[in-house]
């Protein structure tokens, strides 16, 4: 009989060669493709092949696995989304993109904070490590929803403000993840929180910032001066025939390596750091084709992981995490989806001028996904949190609705906004992304 090591080689192998043929037929379809994945992790792990129990929960090694491989397929996807616009920065060029950090994360942090102390009975510090994990949107699982590879030169509001908002959000989850961990044991506010705000919030988020623009500027420099093939400029197309033969994808991720690396090294998020190094480099050569083959080297590797990401949450789905759902976690999981997420939305764009449609499918296709695992993991690695099984059970779920929800709706949401020139803000729908 196979053993069980033998079986997982096999079943990766046969998943990803299954992948490569769904994704082009699956394409524009309203099936989800992560759900397939998600499946054949929960029917493997269910068949009587003695294969060892996955317990994201309960298993230390297992926990610590999944933060490290999701930490890393979240870097790759941060770059990809980075990479990938097109747009020129400006505070006024990227202004539909702010109220949706600024208002709709903070605002789904403080309504899912107090459902879980109002509802599910959480402690004060669980209650705020739940609304972290749940508050990024997912730059992994929303690919089908963000622009296109470098050169997609066709204005897309929707996409843009769905890709920056991913992007960034990633890591200005992280403060809130380190409010939660700071809060354990406290019982008053106190000098933690000023510490708090002065390193966690103000110093790390600024440090992120900072790293991201200047690893950024002078990867670019570097690869922009020093290597003559990438000052070519065209678009991806061009870039196809090349391919084969370039080291250019290497290079890159090396480089957004090395800001991750960089940020977290001087306490700074380094999430925040690779997806600004990665928008960063894309601004100082925005024509060249080498930002096209970076871009579809790091996709591969996304795509890899993803794989291998989704198999593990499949796998776990097998453990008792899913009968230990309380109603409340349940509930949760649907208010996050079909009404705190839209509703903070819409009112983040109040003042968009994106027609009504395109602002209501901004404001429901917040996927969550890879980057609420990650923190999920994260904080069972750095924290001790009380109630862990309900707080699990409640983010797999609101996990799992994301995936079959926004997987179903946003190629509806989409075709249905373009059909309606609702996709374009109606004072700059003659400009570019």
């Amino acid at each position: 009989m196979i053993d069980g090591k033998t079986f997982l080689y096999v079943l990766f192998g046969l998943t990803l060669v299954i992948a490569v043929g769904l994704q082009r037929r699956l394409k524009g379809s309203i099936f989800p493709l992560p759900l397939v994945y998600v499946f054949i992790g929960w029917a493997a792990f269910s068949l009587p092949l003695g294969l060892p129990s996955v317990d994201l929960l309960r298993d230390p090694e297992h926990t610590v696995f999944t933060e490290l491989i999701s930490e890393f397929i979240v870097i790759a996807s941060l770059a990809v989304a980075g990479l990938a616009i097109d747009r020129p920065f400006s505070w006024k060029n990227w202004n539909q993109v702010w109220p949706l950090l600024f208002i709709t994360m903070p605002l789904t942090i403080l309504l899912v904070a107090l459902f879980g102390w109002y509802m599910m009975e959480l402690t004060v510090a669980s209650c705020i490590f739940l609304a972290a994990v749940l508050s990024p949107t997912d730059p992994v699982l929303a690919s089908n929803v963000q622009v296109g590879p470098p050169g997609a030169r066709q204005r897309h509001d929707i996409r843009f403000g769905l890709t920056v908002e991913a992007g960034a959000n990633d890591g200005l989850a992280f403060p809130f993840v380190h409010l939660a961990i700071a809060a354990m044991g406290a019982t008053a506010l106190g000098s933690w929180t000023v510490q708090w705000a002065l390193e966690d919030l103000l110093w790390r988020v600024t440090a992120g910032v900072v790293i991201g623009l200047l690893t950024g500027r002078i990867g670019a420099w570097l690869v922009f001066t020093y290597v003559p093939e990438a000052n070519k400029d065209g678009d991806s197309s061009q870039a196809d025939d090349e391919k084969s033969f370039t080291s250019e994808g290497m290079i890159t991720l090396g480089a957004l390596l090395t800001s991750y690396g960089v940020a977290e090294a001087f306490h700074g998020y380094g999430f925040l750091a690779v997806f600004i190094s990665a928008v960063t480099a894309k601004q100082y050569a925005p024509t060249s084709y080498y930002h096209a083959i970076s871009h579809h080297f790091l996709e591969q590797i996304e795509s890899i992981l993803l794989v291998i990401i989704l198999l593990i949450f499949g796998a776990f789905l097998t453990t008792d995490i899913m009968r230990n759902l309380t109603w409340e976690g349940a509930l949760l999981g649907f208010l996050v989806v079909f009404l705190i997420r839209p509703l903070t939305g819409l009112v983040a764009q109040s003042r968009n001028s994106l027609p009504w449609y395109g602002r209501f499918t901004i404001a429901f296709l917040g996927v969550r996904g890879i980057g609420s695992l990650y923190y999920l993991s994260y904080g069972e690695n750095h924290g001790r949190f009380g109630d862990t099984t309900t707080i699990w059970s409640a983010v797999m779920f609101t996990i799992l609705l994301s995936i079959v929800v926004h997987g179903v709706t946003a190629p509806i949401l989409m075709k249905k906004s373009e059909a309606r020139s609702a996709h374009r803000s109606k004072e700059d729908s003659s400009k570019e992304v």
